[in-house]
């Protein structure tokens, strides 16, 4: 049983993929209160022992969302519409200092502008970036940052394969396929990462940087594993200019591959970074290959008449 004086953790999102896998692995480490912060607390009631209403679109819920909360865990969606990541992420970072949190922990993503000296434009990477600089400067007695990858989830979802025109399953994508640029890993793990800084604020809440990756690959490399795997997948790179118009949001998705080819998803070595990032973990994360055993299905080598 958790004794009055356990310390409470706050995690924003917490029915979604970074959030959830925090509030999951907060409760197996065994050390903390979990409070999982959702829009719909009465439709989540399960998640954790508290589950209480926040949203940063609205400020004024934060400050009882975060009351005698120890630490919090900070991740902002991109892709929501009408979105401020910003302004979202400022008033969070304000309610945690007026709520008295001594351990702030960001979920940030590299900042291209700086790492390409402006070259490539990616705002949903630098719009993250640039809330590192708030945190910091906040004052928290500990914060954190950890860098989500390139999800395994998204090659079974957002970027999964599709049929091309001879009926065969593939990706067609403006990246070079022979460059390993791809820091990967399965997101439901970044929890253990955050588990791992809320206990060792020693180790890593002096503003250390904690990339979750559990695999570093090229796409041909992706889609030899495949292979190996049973799936019959094919892979052709297109030209830039082609797949920007092909959806909403393809402009950047092509601009982002651009800036992996150029810099590496993370932009640069941070071999250390990993190394303590899965020390704090307290595992090593699953590689690619036995994730894409237990999570891609069959029917990824459909095709007609098959």
């Amino acid at each position: 049983m958790l004794s009055n004086d356990t310390k409470l953790i706050a995690v924003i999102g917490a029915t979604g993929h970074q959030g959830g896998g925090v509030v999951r692995a907060l409760q197996a480490n065994g050390q903390f209160k979990v409070r999982a912060l959702t829009r719909n607390p009465d439709q989540h009631r399960e998640l954790a022992e508290e589950v209480v209403e926040a949203d940063l679109g609205k400020p004024e819920t934060l400050k009882a969302a975060f009351a005698g909360a120890h630490g919090v865990f900070l991740v902002t969606n991109f892709q929501e519409a009408g979105s401020n990541e910003l302004k979202q992420a400022t008033a969070a970072i304000s309610a945690a200092q007026n709520a008295g949190v001594k351990h702030f922990v960001w979920s940030t993503l590299p900042d291209v502008e700086a790492i390409s000296g402006g070259k490539f434009d990616v705002p949903h990477f630098t719009g993250k970036a640039k809330i590192d600089r708030i945190v910091k400067e906040a004052g928290f007695e500990n914060y954190t940052f950890v860098i989500a990858p390139f999800y395994y989830q998204n090659l079974a979802g957002a970027i999964g394969p599709h049929k091309q025109a001879d009926g065969s399953m593939g990706w067609a994508l403006p990246l070079d396929p022979t460059l390993r640029v791809i820091h990967m890993g399965d997101i439901n793990e970044l929890g253990n990462i955050v588990a791992g800084a809320f206990a060792h604020p020693d180790e890593a809440g002096n503003g250390q940087y904690l990339p979750l990756v559990g695999d570093f690959m090229s796409f041909n490399e992706i889609v030899e594993t495949l292979y190996r795997q049973g799936h019959n997948i094919s892979y052709k790179q297109v030209p830039k200019e082609s797949f920007a118009g092909l959806f909403p949001g393809a402009t950047e998705i092509a601009e982002m591959f651009s800036y992996w080819q150029a810099h590496t998803y993370l932009g640069s070595d941070l071999t250390d970074q990993i190394s303590l990032a899965n020390k704090l973990a307290g595992r090593e994360p699953t590689r690619f290959a036995t994730w894409a055993r237990e999570n891609l299905p069959k029917q990824l080598n459909a095709t007609d008449g098959a």
